[in-house]
């Protein structure tokens, strides 16, 4: 099995010592990973945009305001400008990519619909961006101890308080990771 098949439904965990502001003590879920390059939405990043604040952009009228309460996340630097929901399986949009059985990644304006009339997903996040990687660069980026990785569950994707999924994820694998050096190396 090839690491690009591995990394699909991985949640990648920033080691202490990223530089990159833009991925420092997050939490990124890969949604594609193949020869091509690599897809991820940052999964621990809220805005202070809510749900309601998008729906309004949208023009979306009579917006559900339980679904408008939800805060929008910063799902990386790349598309800002374009929304990205991970959402639970049941429902079929224009543009899903099945990420896993219990997660998927939907590109289309009918989700967002879906969910303002109190309609969509029973769980969802919106993210504004997403993480892109090159061919090749994501693989060398964990060869370099950029990342740690551990499978996603829907329960650290959708339930866990943002501000807890980094250290939660890393828990997953026994690390408390606010005690690890920001030194990395191989031993």
């Amino acid at each position: 099995m090839g690491l690009e098949t591995v990394l699909t439904n991985q949640l990648l965990i920033a080691m202490p010592g990223m530089a990159d502001p833009n991925f420092s003590t997050t939490v990124t879920l890969i949604c594609e990973h193949n020869v091509d390059g690599a897809l991820g939405i940052v999964i621990n990043r809220p805005l202070t945009l809510k749900l309601s604040g998008l729906f309004e952009q949208l023009c979306v009228d009579q917006a559900d305001p339980v679904a408008g309460a939800d805060p929008v996340l910063s799902g990386g630097p790349v598309g800002t400008e374009r929304g990205f929901v991970l959402h639970s399986p049941g429902w079929i949009y224009d543009n899903t990519l099945q990420v896993s059985d219990d997660i998927q990644l939907t590109l289309s304006r009918d989700v967002i619909d879906a969910m303002a009339s109190g309609e969509g997903p029973e769980k969802s996040l919106v993210a504004l961006g997403y993480a892109g990687w090159e061919a090749g660069q994501l693989e060398y980026e964990m060869l370099a101890n950029s990342w740690l990785n551990v499978p996603a569950t829907p329960e650290l994707v959708f339930d866990t308080p943002f501000a807890k999924r980094w250290d939660y994820a890393a828990r997953t694998l026994g690390i408390d990771i606010a005690q690890m050096s920001s030194d990395a190396g191989h031993a």
